[in-house]
């Protein structure tokens, strides 16, 4: 059965707690109310936007006469904050043990219009403050809405490990290249195409800031690159076997510059989430025992998009050079003058080994590992399998697609000599809050599942690498 490759249209947005919003201040007047510790982190970070920062606090601890005594643009006042200090203000922000005096703020910031932040008191506030990650200009903030900050600085200190010091520098060299780029008489396509080059090389070359040599090179780089760009390009990405967190960063990033997403149907929403909003999807999935786009539709298509000047990423589950046809895809755009990158993914057989806990290779049981497939196009096993082999107890046998044939698959491999109680384990939808591990052994793992409807994807291993599990 064959079907025709379905386009589909990117989910609406989440529900969002709060809009993250990225505040201009230099020049502006913010107020500051409030003299302890949790008031001098917010009058260094409010001053550190460039800001006019006016503190009212009639005692204000060491930390804050320190800042103020460091920055030009801080000036304390030592009484109440009144009525009249809200006009003309940008923001208001404070740190404010006395009630009443929290109460009357509020009131007054409203009256004023000028947006308020109060800690740990979010029904006084009109916004929170989130965790900063900060390699400015390049800022992220991290929030949870005001319920958990300090579960917001955990993310922060995540995020911190995977954005380098040297990013900020990029980001600095983005910011002043940007209207010479655009003054470079490069058309949308080519700058865009400038930009692609220029992070490409930021993450290649992690340990360095960029030189005005570079920005030279980018320029060249796009403009002659203008006519292979509006050819297009394609990305081959192994989209892993089902949990999010195991698709590589190279593959996320093909993902985030990508036009057009082709995409298997096994291939989850929270993965191709990571495609930008504006990319088109469509799904050419291929099923066993299934309605299926044919192969030769989904090459002519990825050609087809390419002679149209689109970045397309192929998106397959797994590993896209695993069992994925990938060699077919890759012929046809070969034959048609287009070379393709190839992103490498987690493949199922690794998954399953983590899912059951246990390594695919041993010293002394499995010094070798076989990938098969458990069936061809027609649903049977190819008939120049090697039994032999994969009845070698000395092997780690990782089986894909191995749900219909299984019976089968045992039967042959006793009849070839494998031990009754040879280990084996059926891994379904392996690293998916779905996943289910079936144990058994090789005789009787068959009937473990028998009249059950595997919805898969299914990985079968076999052999004494995983006894004792």
């Amino acid at each position: 059965m064959t079907r025709k490759p379905d386009e589909i249209s990117a989910d609406l947005m989440q529900p969002l707690a709060t809009l993250p919003v990225f505040y201009a201040l230099a020049g502006r007047r913010v107020l500051i109310v409030g003299g302890g510790e949790a008031a001098a982190w917010k009058v260094d970070l409010a001053a550190a936007t460039g800001a006019q920062v006016d503190v009212f606090a009639h005692a204000p601890c060491d930390k804050l006469r320190e800042i103020a005594q460091a920055r030009d643009n801080v000036s304390l006042h030592a009484r109440d904050i009144a009525p009249k200090d809200f006009i003309g203000a940008a923001m208001a922000l404070g740190a404010i043990e006395d009630d009443a005096l929290a109460q009357k703020t509020h009131e007054w910031a409203h009256a004023a219009g000028v947006p308020l932040n109060l800690t740990d008191r979010p029904a006084l506030s009109d916004f929170t403050m989130g965790a900063i990650v900060n390699r400015s200009p390049l800022v992220i903030g991290v929030s949870t809405g005001g319920a958990s900050p300090v579960f917001a600085q955990a993310v922060r200190g995540r995020i911190e490990t995977l954005v380098p010091a040297t990013f900020q520098a990029w980001a600095r060299a983005a910011q002043v290249w940007r209207p010479l780029v655009r003054a470079s008489g490069l058309d949308f396509l080519a700058r865009r195409d400038f930009w692609r080059r220029f992070t490409r090389l930021a993450f290649r070359e992690i340990e360095r800031a960029p030189q005005v040599e570079d920005r030279a090179a980018l320029l060249e780089e796009a403009r002659a690159g203008a006519e292979a760009t509006a050819r297009g390009r394609v990305t081959m990405v192994g989209a892993g076997p089902g949990d999010p967190e195991l698709l590589t960063l190279k593959g996320m990033r093909a993902l985030a510059g990508a036009d057009v997403v082709l995409f298997d149907d096994l291939v989850p929403a929270s993965i191709l989430d990571f495609a930008r909003r504006e990319a088109t999807r469509i799904n050419v999935g291929k099923r066993g025992y299934a309605p299926s786009v044919r192969q030769e539709e989904i090459s002519a298509l990825l050609v087809n998009l390419a002679r149209e000047g689109k970045n397309v990423v192929r998106l397959k589950g797994g590993d896209p050079l695993i069992f994925g046809r990938a060699n077919e895809e890759i012929a046809a755009l070969r034959q048609a003058g287009f070379s393709i990158e190839i992103v490498p993914g987690v493949t199922a057989a690794c998954a399953g080994g983590a899912a059951i806990g246990a390594s695919l290779t041993s010293r002394e049981t499995a010094r070798r590992l076989q990938f098969i497939t458990a069936h061809t196009k027609d649903g049977e096993f190819p008939e120049d399998f090697d039994w032999g082999a994969l009845a070698d107890e000395r092997a780690t046998t990782a089986v894909y697609m191995g749900n219909r044939t299984l019976p089968e698959l045992s039967r042959r491999l006793l009849q070839e000599g494998m031990s009754h109680d040879t280990p084996a384990f059926l891994i379904e939808r392996a690293s998916t809050p779905q996943e289910r591990v079936v144990k058994g052994t090789i005789a009787d793992l068959p009937g473990k599942v028998a009249g059950e409807t595997l919805v898969g994807p299914v990985m079968v291993l076999i052999g004494w690498a995983l006894a004792g599990l």
